[in-house]
């Protein structure tokens, strides 16, 4: 398995992972943030549990590849989806945003080009 597909995919994952925490423990920081961004805070779990499943669709895309690159894809979407929804709120503070999107970004490359290699 390639070395970088593996250490991308595996940060995108803890970092996604560690993010679902922050939202299912309500750290005042992400609330802070969905209160700047406009987003109820009731969306705060089922938010988690997108982020949890995407995060582990990557792992999972390790026996499995398809699940793999249909995760990171997801991942991809949904930090898209949350610039979109910063820009509407005119909040435009995107600095984690900008990382998470990045390591989704870089693991669906990363995925497809080895894939099609």
């Amino acid at each position: 398995m390639d070395t970088a597909y593996v250490a991308v995919t595996v940060m995108t994952a803890v970092a996604n992972l560690f993010s679902a925490c922050l939202d299912f423990a309500r750290h005042e920081r992400v609330v802070a943030a969905m209160r700047r961004g406009l987003v109820p805070l009731s969306w705060m779990v089922p938010l988690g549990v997108l982020k949890a499943a995407g995060a582990l669709g990557l792992l999972v895309g390790f026996a499995f590849p398809v699940v793999g690159t249909v995760s990171a894809g997801a991942l991809v979407l949904f930090f898209v989806g949350a610039v979109v929804v910063h820009l509407r709120a005119r909040y435009h503070e995107f600095g984690i945003l900008g990382v998470f999107l990045t390591l989704a970004v870089a693991t669906l490359a990363v995925d497809l080009i080895r894939r099609l290699a």
